[in-house]
């Protein structure tokens, strides 16, 4: 009796089961978060050495405040960082900068320097990518 049954149930188990195909890199879409977790941590690396003043990993936003290194004392940077997407996308990042030099009476606005917000697109991608291939190699 108890063969039978075996024999019955056997069949049945094998129904319930598809054979998924397997993949061969890591997901571009990793959302365990809000938004694409390569970009988020990608960005947070790429801006950590900043102080953060506002941090929204469900709506995908980085708002450092304002840094000064000791060799420019006189100037100041703040950068916006806004994950736009769940893919891990050239168009999924904008990156935003505000940067401001002391005058006599404080601090005015200033030009960000040209490429600064490219160049910092640039390596939160590259580095986002690192993250995949590192998930998939490891």
């Amino acid at each position: 009796m108890l063969m039978i049954g075996l024999v019955l149930v056997a069949p049945l188990a094998a129904c319930g089961k598809k054979d998924k195909p397997r993949t061969t890199e890591a997901p571009a879409r990793v959302t365990t978060i809000g938004v694409n977790a390569y970009l988020w941590r990608a960005s947070l690396d790429t801006i950590g050495f900043m102080p953060l003043a506002q941090v929204d990993s469900n709506g995908g936003v980085i708002i450092t405040d304002w840094y000064s290194t000791p060799q420019s004392a006189n100037e100041r940077v703040k950068v916006t960082v806004a994950i736009l997407d769940t893919e891990l996308r050239a168009d999924a990042i904008k990156v935003t900068a505000i940067r401001q030099t002391l005058a006599g009476s404080g601090w005015i606005d200033a030009p960000v320097r040209a490429g600064t917000v490219q160049k910092l697109e640039e390596t939160i991608l590259s580095r986002a990518r690192d993250l995949r291939r590192a998930q998939y190699d490891g």
